[in-house]
């Protein structure tokens, strides 16, 4: 029933292909598909299939499956298809940001307190 779909989810072994053709199916033909997440969570040919098919109204999306998309693929002609670099987390803000966080946690660490923040291969 929505007329917007917005992907925010991580990528993994759960969640690969997350939005296959079954899902996007559901969608109502008036809806619009955003993908800000990763690209190898959605089932790209099923993706674009509905869209050249008029099944949904527009794709929005800064990420793309696999390594690098096929810009010869007839949907980036599509007049409901937006693209844009994924590239949010390179402004100057977020840079600043991570900047201050990572000296943060080393300053932490040199206190011998634990990190604040921690990525872990869990």
């Amino acid at each position: 029933e929505a007329d917007f779909v917005s992907l925010h989810l991580p990528l993994n072994d759960d969640t690969r292909g997350f939005i296959d053709a079954r899902r996007i199916a559901l969608m109502k033909p008036t809806a619009s598909f955003i993908n800000v997440a990763r690209g190898d969570l959605v089932d790209q040919n099923a993706l674009y299939a509905a869209l050249m098919e008029g099944r949904i109204r527009g794709i929005g999306t800064d990420v793309h499956a696999g390594r690098y998309p096929d810009s010869d693929h007839p949907v980036y002609d599509h007049p409901n298809f937006y693209t844009l670099p994924h590239v949010s987390g390179s402004s100057v803000e977020t840079t600043v940001r991570r900047a201050e966080a990572a000296m943060e946690n080393a300053n932490r660490i040199a206190e011998g307190l634990e990190p604040k923040w921690r990525v872990d291969n869990l």
